[in-house]
């Protein structure tokens, strides 16, 4: 019997996963676990940039980085929330703050991770926020 909450085969290999982190390492190591997982993955380094393709792609699941130089990750949590409503975003950060993690779960957050986080745990968490749409 299928999970009503998990993906049909057929959305898993049509579903993208948006990445912005500051990181180029970051970015390139999590997008090769999304893709070794099935996901199909844009990434990006820059927020502006990545803003911009949501207002046009209204992505599904978002994973966000917290400390950016440009804009920090809760800002582009508020920002994309205006343009896509319908995004779900998974923060992940290497500083365990809670008043960010507070802030970021009150925002509507689907997750908050600490890096290094634990491939299974993350992986579970992008099926996760994609059944919640």
């Amino acid at each position: 019997m299928e999970d009503k909450n998990s993906l049909s085969a057929t959305e898993h290999k049509t579903a993208r996963v948006c990445i912005l982190d500051d990181d180029p390492s970051v970015v390139k190591a999590t997008t090769r676990l999304l893709s070794s997982a099935g996901w199909k993955v844009d990434s990006f380094t820059d927020p502006n940039e990545f803003l911009r393709h949501a207002e046009t792609c209204q992505p599904k699941v978002v994973v966000l980085d917290v400390l950016m130089p440009e804009m920090n990750g809760l800002e582009v949590q508020e920002r994309l929330q205006n343009i896509s409503p319908g995004s779900r975003v998974i923060i992940v950060t290497s500083h365990d703050d809670p008043k960010v993690r507070d802030k970021a779960m009150q925002n509507g957050a689907a997750g908050f991770l600490v890096k290094p986080v634990n491939d299974d745990e993350f992986l579970a968490r992008i099926q996760a926020a994609f059944s919640q749409n």
